[in-house]
């Protein structure tokens, strides 16, 4: 044994020493280099008292150093994501604490992060690690994981809701879609002189603001139904259904709004709005059904499933961004034509979810909560329009549901109970002002204001199901009450 350890140590002293005498020998071979300094270098670089420099001065020049290279582009970007990951999961643990999904947790953890918060407190740090010259990088970061986002919302969406809605679902649907579509157009004459972005159209504010007043969060209404026990109950069948409706009309509502907007003139939005009419086609006509035969006759392995599912996933995106609506309609599409394989979807939702739901959305809350200046809203002028916002998404949501549902027969408290989570707006409300803003039909002010909306009515959504709980528990009492009297 001992001689093992001999040999093992001669070996690698003899390798050792060979390369010490090779770079021994090559430094004869570097350029002769100027030893004294000139005359203006030593004028401009500043001498330490005692005429050298101590280690105090050789600590300050580390630690420069150190500094500069964490603002390059890579440390920066890696620094970025850890502040936002940790940020993201304590957040969201707290709204867990509070009853609240994660998702809120998380959406302020992005706020909080921006000038909002830190940038007002201590703006040293903020400008530090979320320097204007990095956000183009976090950009891209968090628009790959909200395109992975929404083909994992496309695969959830399951097409036998929006067949077989029943009679009172499609009336429900609609109307919470029209109702608040109505009230967010008819918003628009009030506020479009004062927060509309110079240069934007009026058809265009308007429809954008019907279009996000009518979004439903189906992802966050779906996980909160599951955590409450609603899921198979009249109640979560009925939601489940108007929320999957609500997407879709919304979500082609948005594309049709997008072409306008990009669109310079109206044979430019006819040519955008035919070549999307043939890419919907085309994944519905033929991929959809080809995908279907070729995984009914064998059996994809995992690892290229996942392959497959991610470039199916980013040629889809990268389409509709070609034909000048954007990746995420795309993304979405490919999801909702994946083929009805439980397997396939649960596989791939496995995969997908944790890198593009824990690690990549979290810095999509972030850059949206370094776009939202809550000081902007400063006068009061500001906080009572971002009120009357909050106002109008709410009654006609809520409202326009819950009337909608009492119309097609359903009780008080359930109306209520539906009109509370199609009330829900969350991260999809998120995406569509993200593209709002990206495309200036909204103004930095029109955005913060409309963030807070989003988070007020997600927010919502809880304290209301445990208010219609606390609701029919009451009417059961009086009931059996009644029936026991009688």
């Amino acid at each position: 044994m001992l001689a093992k350890v001999a040999v093992y140590i001669g070996v690698i002293g003899a390798f050792v020493a060979a390369i010490l005498g090779i770079l021994r020998f090559g430094e004869r071979l570097d350029t002769p280099r100027a030893t004294e300094p000139s005359a203006a270098t030593a004028a401009a670089s500043p001498v330490p008292a005692g005429g050298h420099s101590g280690p105090a001065g050789g600590d300050t020049g580390h630690l420069a150093l150190l500094r500069e290279n964490v603002t390059h582009p890579l440390p920066l970007l890696l620094l970025q994501v850890v502040v936002i990951v940790v940020a993201a999961r304590l957040a969201g643990g707290v709204a867990r604490r509070f009853g609240q999904p994660a998702v809120i947790g998380e959406m302020i953890a992005g706020i909080l992060l921006g000038p909002s918060l830190l940038g007002w407190v201590w703006p040293s740090v903020q400008g530090f690690i979320f320097p204007a010259s990095s956000l183009g990088s976090l950009r891209l970061l968090a628009q790959i994981g909200v395109v992975i986002f929404m083909f994992l919302v496309g695969i959830d969406l399951d097409g036998a809701h929006l067949r077989g809605m029943a009679h009172a679902a499609v009336w429900v649907s609609h109307l919470s879609i029209t109702v608040p579509f109505l009230l967010g157009c008819a918003l628009s004459l009030a506020i479009y002189r004062t927060l509309a972005p110079p240069g934007t159209q009026f058809t265009a504010f308007a429809l954008f603001m019907g279009v996000a007043m009518s979004i439903t969060a189906f992802p966050v209404l779906a996980r909160i139904l599951e955590e409450k026990g609603l899921t198979r109950t009249p109640l979560g069948a009925t939601a489940i259904s108007c929320a999957a409706v609500d997407d879709v009309t919304a979500w082609c509502l948005l594309a049709l709004v997008v072409t306008l907007v990009k669109a310079a003139a109206l044979t430019g939005a006819l040519v955008t709005f035919a070549l999307t009419l043939a890419f919907v086609a085309v994944m519905l006509l033929v991929v959809k059904p080809t995908a279907r035969r070729i995984l009914g006759r064998r059996e994809v392995a995992g690892d290229t499933l996942v392959v497959a599912g991610v470039a199916f996933l980013f040629l889809s995106a990268l389409a509709t961004e070609v034909i000048g609506i954007h990746a995420l309609f795309g993304a979405f599409l490919a999801g909702a034509v994946m083929p009805r394989h439980p397997a396939v979807r649960s596989y791939l939702r496995r995969r997908l979810e944790t890198f593009g739901s824990v690690l990549l959305l979290p810095l999509f809350f972030a850059f949206t909560g370094l776009r939202t200046e809550i000081g902007l809203l400063g006068d009061l002028a500001g906080w009572l329009t971002c009120a009357a916002i909050i106002g109008v998404a709410i009654a006609g949501k809520l409202g326009g549901t819950m009337i909608a549902s009492r119309i097609t027969g359903m009780s008080w408290p359930d109306s209520f109970a539906l009109g509370a989570l199609m009330n829900t707006r969350g991260l999809i409300e998120l995406i569509v002002l993200n593209l709002g803003y990206d495309l200036g039909i909204l103004s930095p002010r029109v955005f913060s204001m409309m963030v807070l909306m989003a988070l007020v009515t997600t927010f919502m959504t809880a304290p209301l199901l445990q208010l219609w709980s606390s609701w029919k528990q009451r009417a059961s009492v009086s009931e059996s009450a009644a029936g026991a009297a009688a």
